[in-house]
């Protein structure tokens, strides 16, 4: 079993595509039409993929750790440090920084708020 995909809603579907095509190296499995008017896509690899919603109202994301609800997402990469430089480059401030067993591992904000962590093992 594996995780195939997390669906996020986010305000600018092409740069949230840009931002996780940049940072993790993925491509665009789709795009298109979701419900005649909003557009979606699938960006990830031939195993999994994020699916991005554009959202139809402005909002924040809510991280409340103290609350049910999604609190991040992980992706497991080869070079932490690699991926933090790119994190830099697209403007990306890392807010936490943690290693224990069994890896070393970063927390930062996409553009919209959702907290995703990187952790190489």
């Amino acid at each position: 079993m594996y995780l195939e995909h997390v669906n996020l809603t986010v305000s600018d579907l092409d740069r949230s595509i840009g931002f996780y095509c940049d940072l993790l190296e993925l491509h665009v499995r789709w795009k298109g039409p979701i419900d005649g008017e909003r557009l979606g896509a699938h960006v990830g690899d031939d195993r999994c993929y994020l699916a991005l919603f554009q959202g139809a109202a402005d909002g924040t994301v809510d991280r409340d750790y103290s609350r049910p609800g999604l609190n991040h997402f992980g992706f497991v990469v080869d070079d932490l440090d690699e991926a933090r430089r790119r994190l830099d480059h697209l403007g990306a401030m890392v807010h936490l920084e943690a290693e224990y067993e069994p890896g070393r591992r970063i927390y930062f904000l996409d553009p919209d708020g959702h907290e995703v962590e990187l952790v190489q093992y």
